[in-house]
């Protein structure tokens, strides 16, 4: 997520054990140490741009190395600690922050490796925005009220909070899921894979992305609690395949190689985008829940098989329309056609 979420979440943990002398210093430690994962977002090249999307998100976010983060937290905070608690204290409240983080990420869609260096899935829950206002707010005020309080009951409530808002991430996934897979049956279509996370900022409109005979489908639902799921139908692209759409690039490139670190990293949802016949798009992100236009994506030039990708931006013009658009979606009102 975020990383000032990363940070209240990395806070409340060790505020939630800590004494009521120690709470404040607990959310300072915790809330460093929560963030502290991001680090990786510096390991980048210019000349490889793939390299910070398969580095981010990656052993310093998986649960072996949780300790080994703590340490490193604790080890950068204790000069500024020494004179107010031991080491001990400083290292357990550093790795519960540390401890929240990947975690954390994981719960979003963009996808976490959690079982490094066994494995490297890019786990995602998908029952939270990357960015979720409400999550943030709400947190804040348990942090910050715990800390003027010195209550590490109140720490107690926000984590409690955190879980169970969480949890209801989790139903309305599921709610937003099961809709989509009797969709897709009225449509006669068999469902292969199917993906449904939440759009930015809410746990109510969710985007859905389900494969069926080599096409995806992508449609926004809306996972309303006084009334029943609702539908903003899309359209659909046709799934890549590396062996028909590349079957001319020569395997041992370093151009393959990297469009197969590209379909790790999108989970293999890799559509050709659009607008730009030479642009392999990750399908999981889009302006609006609704489109099938990616975010993002990497330009194929097979003139350049011995040079690594670019990657570049696509459709994040944030129009006035656009932002209509996904309002209405979000309080469940009609769209206009052109949507």
């Amino acid at each position: 997520m975020d990383p000032v979420s990363q940070g209240l979440v990395g806070a409340v943990l060790p505020q939630s054990v800590s004494n009521k002398k120690e709470i404040r210093l607990a959310a300072l430690v915790g809330f460093l140490s929560g963030v502290l994962a991001d680090i990786d977002v510096l390991i980048r090249s210019s000349e490889d741009p793939l390299l910070v999307l398969e580095y981010h998100r990656h052993f310093t976010h998986s649960l072996i190395f949780i300790p080994v983060g703590g340490l490193v937290a604790a080890g950068l905070l204790w000069p500024f600690m020494k004179k107010r608690m031991s080491f001990g204290k400083v290292y357990l409240y550093a790795t519960l922050g540390y401890a929240t983080a990947g975690l954390l990420d994981a719960c979003t869609n963009y996808g976490t490796q959690l079982l490094w260096p066994f494995s490297d899935w890019r786990i995602g829950w998908n029952v939270i925005s990357i960015i979720d206002p409400v999550f943030t707010l709400m947190l804040a005020c348990f942090v910050v009220i715990a800390v003027f309080k010195n209550s590490r009951y109140i720490a107690r409530a926000g984590l409690a909070f955190a879980v169970l808002y969480l949890l209801f991430g989790l139903f309305q996934r599921e709610r937003a899921e099961d809709f989509m897979r009797t969709i897709a049956d009225g449509r006669g279509h068999e469902v292969e894979r199917i993906t449904v996370h939440p759009s930015i900022g809410n746990l109510v409109l969710w985007r859905s992305i389900y494969e069926s005979e080599g096409e995806y489908y992508v449609d926004a639902v809306r996972a309303g609690l006084l009334s029943g799921p609702g539908i903003y139908e899309g359209g659909s692209l046709e799934a890549v395949e590396l062996t028909n759409n590349f079957h001319d690039i020569d395997k041992n490139s370093v151009l393959y190689k990297d469009i197969l670190r590209f379909q790790h990293f999108s989970d293999g949802y890799l559509v050709i985008h659009p607008d730009y016949p030479n642009v392999l798009g990750d399908l999981r992100y889009s302006l609006l829940p609704n489109s099938v236009k990616p975010l993002w994506g990497i330009e194929i030039n097979m003139d350049r098989e011995d040079q690594h990708v670019s990657m570049s931006d696509y459709d994040r013009n944030v129009t006035g329309d656009n932002w209509r658009a996904f309002l209405k979606m979000l309080r469940g009102e009609e769209l206009d056609e052109r949507h």
